[in-house]
């Protein structure tokens, strides 16, 4: 088995668990209030009281009120192709560009670097600010998974979704 197909499997599954979790009366799909439960667990909220309406509609493919798991995996593949390079293996390779030293994880120096280089030098407000956001164990460092949690927060608000307030 090649493996891109292991990846790709191993993503399905893992999305699979997530989809069970939040399915709460496991019929096997999604309402409304099911869906803002799993967006509200990654940190994301919608941005008008309507919109999570409308963003059911669009990935209810067949119309019947709820999104069952085929919908979701269809939905997140055509939004990640369509709105960002998003694969886990760009996000490792950007992850890898801020982790200088690559010793797996981004201190406030690596991050303050990388965004100088970028042309975006930080002050040590904004430096402090995006190092409180991104590092939620509070360990003083980026790890990948923040590091992944943020980018995905990131897509979600480029697709019209909004941050959930901590």
């Amino acid at each position: 088995m090649a493996a891109g197909t292991t990846t790709t499997t191993f993503r399905l599954s893992q999305l699979h668990d997530i989809f069970d979790r939040f399915d709460m009366d496991s019929d096997g799909s999604l309402t409304v209030l099911e869906l803002a439960a799993l967006l509200r667990s990654i940190g994301l909220k919608p941005a008008s009281g309507d919109q999570i309406h409308v963003l059911l509609a669009d990935i209810d493919a067949n119309g019947n009120g709820s999104i069952e798991f085929d919908e979701l995996v269809s939905a997140i593949s055509n939004n990640i192709d369509e709105q960002t390079p998003g694969n886990q293996d760009h996000i490792l390779e950007v992850f890898r560009l801020f982790d200088r030293d690559g010793n797996g994880v981004i201190t406030s120096a690596e991050l303050a670097g990388a965004m100088a280089k970028m042309g975006q030098p930080l002050t040590y407000k904004e430096l402090t600010q995006m190092m409180k956001e991104a590092d939620t164990d509070g360990d003083g460092v980026i790890s990948f998974t923040e590091f992944s949690t943020v980018m995905a927060r990131s897509t979600m608000e480029s697709l019209g979704m909004a941050a959930a307030d901590p």
